[in-house]
């Protein structure tokens, strides 16, 4: 077991090149930063953001799903590592398996996401086409508890992205994670801080007055 800190010991899941993981691990070095990212897990032997994490000095694990024989058995492993690191709060950072009704109970309130989207509208894939297709004129992205629905759960702090005339799926995108580097570390940062509670599945944030706007495009 990871000895105590008084600053929140916080993993990141990620498959791939952990462009949010890195915004994460920026967000933490600051010196009154409330939170420390402990771990960094990968389903994916050779994510890109496990190289990222080790030049940080951050320590990193690989759970790979092909190792085990079912979801069960890899979700069991995940969880052990996890809770052996001392792990208080784990951040989805482009996780790209689906977790179980049971893990995600298991670590309630205790696991956020980020979504390309302004949540609840283009849950899943591929939303910057979708809300293109759609004719919207704002999009954005959105840092959530996670529940067993996909891309549901309490909504901790939204950014909106306007369509351009022109926007493309790629260019829209470009915009919309500019945003995510943003409001993921300030979600970390508020929870941290023990400024966010759950109550009847919406999220209070003391220090944050009602109702939306506020959090609508929030400066760190």
């Amino acid at each position: 077991m990871a000895p105590p800190s008084n600053r929140l010991r916080t993993a990141i899941l990620i498959s791939g090149r952990g462009s949010n993981m890195q915004a994460l691990i920026e967000s933490c070095r600051a010196a009154d930063a409330p939170a420390e990212i402990a771990l960094v897990l990968s389903n994916e032997p050779d994510a890109a953001g496990l190289s990222l994490a080790a030049a940080a000095g951050i320590a990193t694990r690989v759970v790979s799903h092909r190792a085990f024989a079912d979801r069960a058995k890899f979700e069991a492993e995940i969880d052990s590592v996890l809770r052996a690191a001392g792990i208080q709060l784990t951040c989805l950072a482009g996780f790209m398996r689906i977790l179980s009704d049971k893990f995600v109970e298991d670590w309630r309130d205790r696991m956020i996401n980020i979504h390309p989207s302004l949540l609840p509208a283009f849950k899943g894939l591929n939303t910057h086409a979708r809300a293109l297709a759609a004719g919207a004129r704002i999009h954005g992205c959105t840092v959530h508890f996670v529940r067993p629905e996909m891309d549901s759960g309490p909504i901790v702090v939204q950014a909106g992205v306007a369509v351009e005339p022109g926007d493309t799926p790629d260019t829209l995108a470009a915009r919309v994670l500019q945003a995510e580097h943003r409001i993921y570390p300030l979600a970390l940062r508020w929870i941290a801080e023990g400024r966010v509670r759950v109550q009847e599945e919406r999220v209070l944030i003391d220090g944050v007055s009602a109702p939306l706007a506020p959090l609508l495009n929030p400066q760190p």
